[in-house]
């Protein structure tokens, strides 16, 4: 028997139920693990919220990035050994697979090796935040000079956003609600922050960028502060949008994207992970930034797995810097 966390109906927090289970036996090109670490995403929160994309069969299993150890193999998993320290990407659906637990089934093909002299804790952060914020590469081409704006910008995405324009040469923007964070944002990397309750974005972005505005709009938001983010943006400029944390429509910006010849564009990051060609080029490149130290991924705040509710509460009150890790 092993402890494994399981929604039984949608709701807060409190629906995070720690309960005793068998996981049982990998079948066919599963393994078995024995989970060591999990980093939370804001997607987990939406799908135990009921506001998820596909909603899943109850009871659910939840959790779909961490590290552990293999410790059973099903038939035709040939890629990984028993005692193996495996990173779990999130390649499967919220719900098919669930990682919250002390012991999980995974798909082998969502296994990678922990990068070499990376803590646990840290290894299981990184794929789902550099994956997504690579976006600004894979999508905007991101360059030397480039002004991007990057929206939630004291999330693991938006840290990662940052690291990863600042590697390009580019200028990151950090947009983020109050000043509360403006030295922590400054001292990892952004060149700018815009406290957005605080000051006026526009006015703001283009005092920064001597009038032009900023190329690159990086958003996990969405929402009507889309037509914001396109007035700030510049000609021929590209609005990524990757979320929709606002939780209402997002209504397309015609004026300012007319005037500017704007391109909006939705991105997921199974938009690398689905396509092996793109996956091995950006896994190789976020191993090299990882050992050369041009990336460097930052914990928010550890929770152990008996404190599950609260890491979730904390995962949505908006105060983390960074990814927030739950240790098994």
């Amino acid at each position: 028997m092993s402890k494994v966390v399981r929604i039984h109906e949608y709701g807060g927090p409190e629906q995070l139920r720690i309960e005793e289970l068998d996981v049982g036996n990998p079948g066919p090109g599963e393994v078995r693990i024995r989970v060591e670490a999990i980093g939370l995403n804001r997607s987990e929160a939406l799908f135990r919220a009921g506001a998820y994309l596909q909603a899943p069969k109850l009871p659910s299993l939840i959790g779909y990035e961490g590290v552990g150890i293999v410790e059973a193999l099903g038939t035709g998993v040939h890629s990984v050994s028993a005692g193996d320290r495996v990173c779990v990407m999130p390649t499967f659906r919220l719900g098919e697979y669930g990682i919250y637990g002390e012991h999980a089934i995974v798909p082998a093909r969502s296994l990678v090796a922990p990068p070499a002299g990376l803590p646990v804790i840290e290894a299981a952060s990184i794929w789902m935040q550099y994956f997504t914020a690579l976006a600004i590469y894979e999508i905007a081409h991101a360059t030397v000079g480039d002004y991007v704006i990057v929206r939630a910008a004291s999330s693991s995405v938006g840290l990662a956003a940052i690291q990863l324009a600042n590697w390009a040469g580019a200028i990151p923007i950090a947009a983020t609600r109050t000043s509360a964070k403006t030295t922590a944002l400054l001292t990892h990397g952004a060149k700018h922050v815009i406290a957005t309750e605080e000051s006026n974005l526009i006015a703001e972005v283009q005092r920064i960028t001597n009038g032009k505005g900023a190329r690159i709009v990086f958003d996990p938001v969405g929402g009507p502060d889309v037509d914001t983010l396109a007035q700030a943006a510049s000609e021929d400029g590209i609005i990524i949008i990757y979320g929709g944390l606002s939780g209402r429509p997002t209504p397309y910006p015609h004026w300012p994207a007319a005037m500017k010849g704007l391109t909006l564009r939705g991105w997921v990051a199974s938009a690398i992970w689905n396509k092996p060609e793109r996956f091995a080029r950006y896994r190789d490149l976020i191993l090299y930034g990882l050992q050369e130290g041009r990336l460097k991924p930052v914990i928010a705040k550890t929770f152990p797995l008996a404190q599950i509710a609260d890491a979730h509460r904390y995962l949505e009150s908006n105060r983390q810097f960074g990814k927030i890790i739950v240790t098994v």
